[in-house]
C-alpha cells in the first residue's frame, strides 16, 4: 500500500566515500559482478519518491547500479515471488519494500532472506527488529500512524476528538478509507464499544462500527488515491497513513491530522529479498538494504514521508517534533494501537474479507 521533495544530498563527498558508508565502515576487498540493475518493488506516488531521493539515486552513484521501482502493490507481488521461489525460479524482484505483516507472512513461508550480517545492523534501534521472528528475515526500516486526517474548515469547532464523528451526516461522501480497512480495525473496535484485549477473538464491536461508517459512503482507495482526493477536495477527512496528509499539505492543501481518543493504529513497513536470486545480485540487494539504515539514507528518505526511522539522531521533519504521527518517546506510544504481527498475520486476511463484504453488502 502507500508515498515530492527536494531534500539534503546525501552525495556529498566521493563515491567511495558512500560506498564505506555502504559497507558499514570497510570497503570491500573483492566485490562480486555488478548486475545492470535491481529491482526494488515500492508504493506509488510519495512514497516512491521519496525512496528514489534518499536511498535509490544515492546507491546508484555510488555503485553505477540502476535501481529500478516496480508498483506493484505488495498484494499482488507476494503470490507471484511465492510461486517463484516455489517452482526454483528466480523471483520478479531483488528486494520488496513491504508492510512488516506481509513481510512476516512471507518470512514464516521461507522464502526470505536472511539479512543478520548486515554491518549496519549494528547502529539501528528496537524497531528494526522484526518481533517473534528468528534473526532478521526482514529489516523493519520505519513506523507510521494510520491519523485520522481532516481539513480544519470542515471541523470548525476544532479537531475531531473521536472516530465516531465522522458518523455526522455531513460528511457522508466525503470520508476516506483504506480499501480493505487496514489500519481502521482496531480504533473501529474501541469506537464500537469493544475491547482491544478481545482482538482477535470477538471483533463484532469494529464490524457494527463499520457497518455505521458504510452509510456514510466512504471512498474506498490506497495511498496515492488519498493525496489525490485532498488535493481535489474530493474529502475532509480520512484514516490514513501520515504521509499522505503530509503530502498534500506540502502541495498547499490546508490539512491537519490527529489521534482520537480511542487511538490510531501504529505499525511498521520493512526491506526483505526473496530467495532464488543469483549470488552476486544477493549481495547488491544486501547492500541496498545496508545503506537504507544508514543515518544518511534515512534521514533523507524519511524527511519525504515524513515517519520516524530506525536510527538514533535523525532530525525530525519540519513542523513534526512531539506530532502525534512521529512518536519517538514512551508517552507518546501510549497514545497508539500496537498488535503483534502474530496476530495481524493470522487474521488480517479474514479481517479485510470482513470489512469488504460489509462495505459492498
Amino acid at each position: 500500500m502507500k508515498y515530492n521533495f527536494s531534500r539534503r544530498s546525501v552525495l556529498a563527498g566521493s563515491g567511495a566515500a558512500l560506498m564505506t558508508g555502504l559497507a558499514g565502515g570497510r570497503l570491500f576487498a573483492a566485490e562480486p559482478e555488478k548486475p545492470a540493475e535491481i529491482i526494488v518493488r515500492a508504493w506509488g506516488g510519495e512514497w516512491v519518491d521519496a525512496l528514489k531521493r534518499g536511498v535509490s539515486d544515492p546507491f546508484t552513484a555510488a555503485t553505477g547500479i540502476t535501481v529500478r521501482h516496480d508498483l506493484t502493490e505488495d498484494n499482488e507481488i507476494q503470490p507471484k515471488v511465492w510461486a517463484a521461489v516455489d517452482q526454483g525460479r528466480v523471483p520478479p524482484i531483488h528486494i520488496n519494500w513491504d508492510t512488516t505483516t506481509n513481510a512476516t507472512k512471507s518470512a514464516l513461508r521461507g522464502v526470505t532472506e536472511d539479512l543478520s550480517d548486515l554491518s549496519n545492523l549494528a547502529g539501528v534501534t528496537d524497531l528494526a527488529k522484526p518481533v517473534g521472528l528468528e534473526g532478521y528475515p526482514i529489516v523493519n526500516t520505519y513506523g507510521y500512524v494510520y491519523v485520522l486526517a481532516y481539513r480544519p474548515e470542515a471541523f470548525p469547532d476544532g479537531a475531531p476528538k473521536s472516530w465516531k464523528d465522522l458518523l455526522d451526516p455531513r460528511l457522508k461522501g466525503r470520508i476516506a478509507l483504506y480499501n480493505d480497512g487496514i489500519g481502521f480495525h482496531f480504533p473501529a473496535q474501541v469506537a464500537g464499544g469493544g475491547s482491544l484485549e478481545d482482538i482477535p477473538a470477538n471483533m463484532q464491536p469494529a464490524w457494527d462500527f463499520i457497518a455505521k461508517m458504510k452509510e456514510q459512503a466512504p471512498l474506498l482507495g490506497e495511498d496515492p488515491d488519498f493525496t489525490t482526493w485532498f488535493q481535489n477536495g474530493e474529502i475532509d477527512a480520512a484514516c490514513t497513513i501520515s504521509t499522505n496528509a503530509l503530502a498534500a499539505k506540502r502541495n498547499g492543501i490546508d490539512l491537519a491530522w490527529t489521534v482520537p481518543e480511542e487511538g490510531s493504529k501504529f505499525d511498521t513497513d520493512g526491506l526483505w529479498i526473496p530467495k532464488g536470486l543469483p549470488e552476486n545480485e544477493l549481495y547488491w540487494a544486501k547492500q541496498y538494504i545496508n545503506f537504507a539504515i544508514t543515518k544518511d539514507a534515512q534521514q533523507v528518505w524519511l524527511d519525504g514521508l515524513g515517519l520516524p526511522g530506525v536510527v538514533p539522531g535523525l532530525t525530525p521533519p519540519e513542523g513534526l517534533a512531539g506530532d502525534p504521527s512521529y512518536p519517538t518517546t514512551e508517552e507518546e506510544f501510549k497514545h497508539l494501537i500496537r498488535v503483534s504481527a502474530k496476530v495481524q498475520v493470522e487474521n488480517e486476511s479474514d479481517w479485510f474479507a470482513k470489512f469488504k463484504e460489509i462495505m459492498q453488502g
